[in-house]
């Protein structure tokens, strides 16, 4: 009889956050970013210094637009993997959003999703069955 226990490869879950925003529930932004920051800290990989700190901005501006842009609850999903982390923000309209470069005399609108661009080391839009997810990755090592 052959001992088939080198051939069983254990899969461990990627640390995984996944939390349900209201729709228009302001309280969702911090919230996120607390929980955000708590799956960082338990994950506690060494890596890059400024990815906690990157990851929560970007979260929260994605977290905000699917809250303010759309008059749905939306869906927040954060895994960290071996690569680094993946961020997702699932919300119920199909329209995309647009990349705006901002305008100094736009006040603070229009500038998120040219934050997760500037930030992210991958982002993106997809249709998600009805509506889309919007994302972001962070290398768990700085280029």
């Amino acid at each position: 009889m052959e001992d088939k226990a080198d051939d069983v490869t254990e899969r461990v879950p990627a640390p995984q956050l996944r939390r349900r925003l209201g729709r228009a529930d302001l309280r969702a932004v911090p919230e996120a970013r607390k929980a955000l920051r708590e799956l960082l800290r338990q994950c506690g990989r060494p890596g890059r210094s400024d990815l906690p700190d990157i990851a929560e901005l970007l979260t929260s501006e994605l977290v905000t637009n699917a809250i303010v842009h759309t008059d749905h609850d939306a869906v927040l999903t954060a895994t960290v993997g071996p690569r680094g982390l993946h961020v997702e923000v699932r919300d119920f309209v199909a329209r995309r959003p647009r990349l705006r470069l901002p305008v100094t005399d736009d006040g603070t609108n229009g500038r998120g999703l040219f934050l997760v661009q500037s930030l992210a080391d991958a982002w993106g839009v997809r249709a998600h069955g009805v509506g889309k997810a919007v994302w972001f990755e962070l290398a768990a090592e700085a280029a």
